[in-house]
């Protein structure tokens, strides 16, 4: 039994005496033998040989992945998850929407965003690869002034705050570190140039006029129903690599690239994932007890879209593994994609 919770905004969350979700069960395929490696080993050197040409594909619209793709929700594995409710409800403005035993799915009113897995002694880690952050997107400046409030009112610790052009954001850690990212976009007609990232550069975010647009109003203490996932960024061991794997292969376009960082969209988006090498290149997989990312997912509109991204997978030699409306993939460095349809 599985007991619902939309809505719910009690201060307490506990619910250790739920009943597990029954997993779905998964089906692995091994695809992945010396021809495969080979074939990952030959597109790889092909994709860091071509980097010395990256304008070329910067902007470059293929149209691998459709215009209308969406993030759904990130996964976080997280060390108490009764304190990690608490922190997603009370300060993000998200709702429990369904809690059993050590699983936590949370929203905004409509679909899961953020999902919680409790792993006890999960700790977070330097030097690997894996999250660096989670973005939820607020669906207007208004609302990431309400979460900013909120932040203010709980005297919650943040790590900078940044107006890049495209949007409005504030960085701050969950109680066992994971990076989030709170963030609202500009309009898309008003974005500069993608590929210049001197354009596209942080400036200091206009704190007073956020707080202007709130000032004299008591803190809301739910998130508008239309917040939902902007994108993912995550740590790599080689940003040519990662080409390889999330341009080449699932079928992002390339939109903005530098020395160590790269971000990837569909559909025009100023991007709906970026990695980079910030924890040293060839920075290994994060070990199993580390706080962070458990899987992140991408959803389209059709099961043949989701089937063209596994064939590609395939062909490139990576396994893929069957899962609810889709497949699960792990890149290079063993961070977990799920590609599913709506």
């Amino acid at each position: 039994m599985r007991r619902e919770c939309c809505g719910s905004r009690a201060t307490s969350h506990k619910f250790r005496n739920w009943p597990t979700r029954v997993t779905i069960s998964e089906r692995t395929h091994s695809r992945n033998g010396a021809h495969g490696q080979l074939h990952r080993t030959v597109l790889f050197e092909a994709v860091e040989t071509s980097t010395s040409n990256i304008a070329t594909a910067q902007g470059e619209r293929r149209q691998l992945l459709p215009d209308d793709l969406r993030l759904g929700a990130v996964h976080l594995k997280v060390s108490d998850l009764d304190r990690s409710v608490s922190f997603y409800c009370e300060i993000l403005g998200l709702q429990l929407n369904v809690g059993e035993d050590d699983t936590a799915w949370l929203g905004a009113g409509g679909e899961n965003l953020i999902v919680l897995h409790e792993v006890p002694g999960a700790h977070a880690v330097s030097g690997h690869s894996g999250l660096y952050h989670a973005a939820i997107l607020y669906p207007s400046r208004l609302e990431l002034a309400r979460v900013a409030q909120r932040i203010s009112v709980t005297n919650t610790p943040i790590q900078g705050a940044s107006d890049h052009g495209i949007s409005e954001a504030i960085y701050l850690p969950d109680p066992d570190g994971n990076g989030i990212e709170l963030a609202a976009d500009q309009p898309r007609e008003s974005w500069p140039d993608l590929s210049d990232i001197t354009a596209i550069a942080p400036s200091p975010l206009d704190m007073g006029g956020l707080f202007n647009l709130v000032s004299g109003r008591e803190a809301e203490l739910v998130a508008d129903p239309l917040t939902q996932i902007g994108h993912v960024h995550l740590h790599v061991g080689d940003i040519a690599e990662g080409l390889a794997f999330y341009r080449e292969l699932v079928g992002f376009d390339l939109v903005t690239y530098v020395d160590m960082a790269a971000f990837v969209s569909a559909g025009g988006y100023h991007h709906h994932l970026a990695f980079n090498t910030w924890q040293g290149v060839g920075a290994p997989p994060s070990p199993p007890e580390a706080a962070g990312l458990l899987h992140w997912n991408v959803v389209l509109p059709s099961n043949g879209d989701v089937e063209a991204v596994a064939a590609r997978l395939v062909a490139g030699g990576y396994e893929t593994t069957d899962v609810e409306a889709g497949f699960e993939v792990r890149d290079p460095w063993q961070n977990a994609l799920r590609v599913v349809c709506d």
